[in-house]
């Protein structure tokens, strides 16, 4: 039997996220949107051109008259089409990632798990970014191997180390972790640093597993990085999905991309075992929201949402800067907050505590730090906010945070 350690921030989301009338500034998604809301994107509406409907009438994301078999195993060629067109350069370069190198996943934690699955296991070596996402280094050392945390230093912006990188390589290293945009601090790997990363492991010949799900939301002035995919180097393999960036987190779709063909026969001959293929309806959806003519109103939406309400989140932060220290978020939907108490010198709380009772006395929902994100490690006082949120209910928490600091804290 796999030995699997509980999933920290799932279990704190799947305890507290329904408590009645809560103000869920836990969540990392952006705000999300319903059918009617994704098909107001589309610019074929507005030129007249009723689109997909084989009746004419509408452009409309699902086909009713579909018959609802297993459908492409792989996930449908347009999807697919779609995905590897965001990994060009321009419109008329070709793609880092062709169509078939596309593996379509239920969600980027389902596509996680598969690299995981079909590339590791006992006497493997894994180097992970860290604080990330659980799942990320949890799921390696279920399998047998030894994991490496490669810690992000708050000093430093949270922007990875390459020297200290350098020094965790082994003979059986097999593979870096990454997570870029960065859960939950929200910093940002910039190109040079990435580019390094790659070139360590070329040198050593080691895999390197991009998690890209907050990517493309790089809301602030800032030279977006690209994406791990297009750096030149075959034992890449990136993971995204739609519930992030794209607001469609229902859909339950994500996808591994990689330009080594190899490393994706080896992926898909292992899905066989866990997914035959993914939901016909969510398929069309994904790819009705990726098309050329609906992704860039919905990208334009979650950007400007992004940084507007994290302008809001910057203005709290700075009037209370003798409770509250962070490094601002450049891109994705989190920020790592550090709260302190002025009644005990300015110390971190005990951010389990203070999350609880800040939830229990305001109903304002926060994912403490040290147990979701700690693995062991030192994060007293850092709480996860996700500020992509509606703006109205980020504007009511930070209220209500507001309070509560001022009679608690101060």
């Amino acid at each position: 039997m796999v030995k699997i350690t509980p999933f920290d921030v799932e279990q704190w989301m799947d305890a507290y996220e329904n408590t009645p009338e809560v103000l869920n500034v836990a969540e990392t998604c952006c705000s999300s949107i319903s059918i009617d809301e994704l098909v107001q994107f589309d610019e074929r509406r507005r030129d007249g051109d009723e689109g997909s409907r084989q009746d004419g009438t509408t452009t409309f994301p699902l086909d009713l008259s579909t018959r609802l078999t297993y459908g492409a195993i792989r996930g449908s060629e347009e999807l697919r089409s779609h995905i590897s067109g965001m990994y060009q350069d321009a419109p008329s370069s070709p793609s880092a990632v062709p169509p078939e190198q596309v593996l379509i996943t239920q969600g980027a934690i389902s596509a996680n798990h598969l690299v995981f699955y079909t590339l590791i296991g006992p006497g493997d070596h894994v180097i992970c970014i860290f604080p990330t996402y659980q799942q990320l280094y949890t799921v390696p050392e279920s399998l047998g191997a030894e994991v490496s945390l490669w810690e992000l230093q708050e000093a430093d912006g949270w922007i990875p180390d390459v020297g200290r990188l350098k020094a965790m390589i082994k003979g059986n290293t097999k593979m870096i972790v990454v997570n870029n945009p960065n859960n939950p601090t929200g910093a940002t790997i910039p190109r040079d640093t990435l580019a390094s990363i790659v070139e360590v492991a070329r040198e050593h010949d080691i895999i390197v597993l991009s998690d890209e799900v907050y990517r493309p939301l790089f809301h602030t002035s800032m030279t977006s990085p690209p994406s791990t995919v297009t750096m030149g180097y075959d034992k890449v393999v990136v993971t995204s999905s739609l519930s992030k960036a794209w607001a469609l987190a229902g859909i339950r779709v994500g996808w591994v991309a990689s330009p080594n063909r190899g490393l994706i026969e080896q992926l898909a001959t292992v899905r066989d075992y866990t997914t035959i293929s993914a939901s016909q309806l969510d398929d069309q959806v994904a790819r009705y929201a990726l098309h050329p003519s609906v992704r860039p109103g919905l990208l334009s939406r979650n950007l400007k949402l992004a940084a507007h309400n994290l302008a809001l989140l910057s203005r709290f932060v700075e009037a209370h800067r003798s409770q509250v220290s962070w490094v601002k978020p450049l891109a994705g939907t989190t920020a790592f907050v550090r709260f302190h108490s002025a009644k005990h010198g300015g110390d971190p709380v005990e951010d389990v505590q203070f999350c609880r009772d800040v939830l229990e006395k305001t109903k304002v929902m926060l994912v403490p730090g040290s147990k979701c994100f700690g693995h062991g490690q030192a994060f007293k006082g850092y709480v996860r906010m996700g500020y992509v949120c509606e703006t109205a209910v980020l504007e009511q928490s930070l209220t209500r945070l507001d309070g509560y600091l001022k009679e608690h804290l101060m």
